[in-house]
């Protein structure tokens, strides 16, 4: 944590990386983009080297957006601040998804991939390590159930119109008509859409609880104002965006090369993974400061998020690109799913959460993460 001291005395700008890093980002991943379109490789060895390098600089670059949008949603508020979050996230999602669905051979599964993955990894490892590390470290924690189960409700919702039911149509196995695609991408958007203007206006305070005990708050970024943190929350993001875009197809191909089957799953959950960084650090952080719903609503909004915008922008761009678009799950997922689902029922329905709960959770978790590994 910034002392006081150092907050009154800041080190200079160049040696901040709050400054530095977003811009590094986006120098990196518009030469990256530059060398990519002009078709330059280089040996496997070299790309292997260069992969990992530029995965920290993502990583490191997301800690930072975080940083940044953690300073706007202080001074904006609840629950602003945690859609600011929120919306930067699913914008990095979907700009990684459409430029990989774009790239090379056609990835009708890629979309479905990722947000099954997105969901998975929100109700099951993010909401698990909350409500375990919450409950180990204060025993149980409360929770607004009024809230909560509004933003069960829409993500249970969206997941059965965009991941299920497309299975049970006559138009094919997964798939949508144009005209069923269309309507669905309205009703994501027209439901999360809803939930937003419950979140922010007449129902704001189901969504808001009461501090139990103090939290300790990431100090705002020193001598910048909001239009300058926002600024660089946006460099930082659209840096994330190119190199993430960068990766994501390097790991394709490589992956390819080598024959490995679940392709798309794999690079649905490293594109779900990589995007929700900034998501899972701050919903475990506001679990461990005993700010239980806080952590919930980051969490359960970036699921509503993913579906709700990401799906119509996909939705659009296949129908304008004539590609294919499967996005009912597998017989397993659709499983693992509606399992994950029913237990966020179960655990936020008496308000109350403990470690047990939680360790439920990451036992779905794990149970996901296996079948990736072993189909």
């Amino acid at each position: 944590m910034t002392s006081a001291s150092s907050i009154k005395q800041p080190a200079p700008w160049f040696r901040d990386a709050g400054v530095i890093l977003p811009v590094v980002a986006l120098c990196v991943g518009i030469v990256f983009q530059v060398l990519d379109a002009g078709g330059m490789h280089s040996p496997l060895a070299v790309e292997a080297v260069q992969g990992i390098a530029l995965l920290g600089l993502v990583f490191w670059t997301v800690f930072v957006a975080l940083r940044h949008a953690e300073a706007i949603a202080h001074r904006v508020g609840e629950p602003y601040g945690t859609l600011v979050l929120t919306f930067a996230v699913t914008a990095i999602e979907v700009s990684v998804i459409v430029a990989v669905m774009l790239h090379g051979e056609p990835n009708p599964t890629l979309a479905r991939e990722s947000v099954f993955s997105t969901v998975m990894i929100v109700c099951g490892g993010v909401i698990g390590l909350c409500l375990t590390l919450g409950g180990w470290l204060h025993g149980h924690q409360e929770l607004k159930r009024q809230g909560t189960s509004a933003l069960l409700a829409v993500v249970m919702a969206l997941s059965a119109l965009t991941l299920i039911m497309p299975n049970f149509t006559l138009t094919g196995t997964g798939t949508y008509s144009t005209l069923q695609l269309v309507f669905v991408s309205l009703l994501c958007l027209l439901l999360y859409g809803t939930f937003i203007l419950a979140q922010m206006t007449r129902h704001r305070d189901d969504f808001v609880e009461e501090r139990t005990s103090p939290q300790v708050e990431e100090p705002v970024p020193p001598g910048r104002g909001l239009v300058a943190s926002f600024a660089l929350l946006m460099a930082g993001l659209i840096g994330i965006v190119l190199l993430a875009e960068h990766l994501a197809a390097g790991l394709e191909t490589n992956l390819e090369a080598l024959h490995i089957r679940q392709l798309d799953a794999i690079i649905g959950a490293f594109i779900a993974t990589l995007v929700l960084m900034p998501e899972m650090v701050s919903a475990v952080r506001a679990a461990l400061g005993n700010d239980l719903q806080r952590a919930i609503n980051i969490a359960l909004g970036s699921a509503c998020a993913t579906i709700g915008l990401t799906i119509p922008v996909v939705a659009a761009v296949s129908l304008l690109t004539g590609s294919e678009l499967t996005l009912g799950l597998k017989a397993g997922d659709m499983v693992l799913l509606v399992l994950a689902l029913a237990i966020s029922i179960v655990s936020f329905g008496t308000g109350r959460t403990t470690v047990l709960t939680g360790a439920v959770h990451l036992v779905v978790f794990v149970a996901f993460l296996l079948l990736i590994a072993v189909p």
